[in-house]
């Protein structure tokens, strides 16, 4: 199926947590994802549940942006739509795979202009 046909009619959603991008001496079993590899251990947390004594550095005020979207494993692209698209609007985003779902960090100041963007190709984004 080509990448479009997803992307017509499809939903996002935002999050209503901000958070923080930690590089963090620990992992946080409670974080929104906790990536581990053998340089750093990076947390992704709500602002308002940071362990400030496992904080080696930390950007705050990021949003999470959740594409509604199944797609199979073998489907090409699909961040890089979604970056394209977001980099033409100006956005810098962080995007994280998971098994079924992609989502991005997106700034909060941007949040109106992913709304915008997504919408011109076809991906409705509510703000939860």
């Amino acid at each position: 199926m080509n990448l479009e046909n997803y992307f017509k009619n499809a939903k996002a959603y935002i999050l209503p947590e901000t958070f923080a991008f930690i590089k963090s001496k620990k992992p946080d079993p409670h974080a929104f994802a906790t990536i581990q590899d053998d340089k750093e251990i990076t947390v992704i947390v709500d602002l308002k549940k940071v362990k400030k004594k496992d904080v080696i550095q930390r950007e705050n005020n990021w949003k999470v942006l959740t594409l509604d979207i199944v797609f199979p494993m073998n489907v090409c692209g699909v961040t890089a739509k979604i970056a394209d698209c977001l980099a033409k609007a100006g956005v810098t985003i962080m995007p994280i795979a998971a098994y079924s779902r992609d989502h991005f960090l997106i700034k909060k100041p941007d949040v109106q202009k992913v709304i915008v963007a997504l919408k011109g190709i076809g991906i409705k984004v509510d703000i939860l």
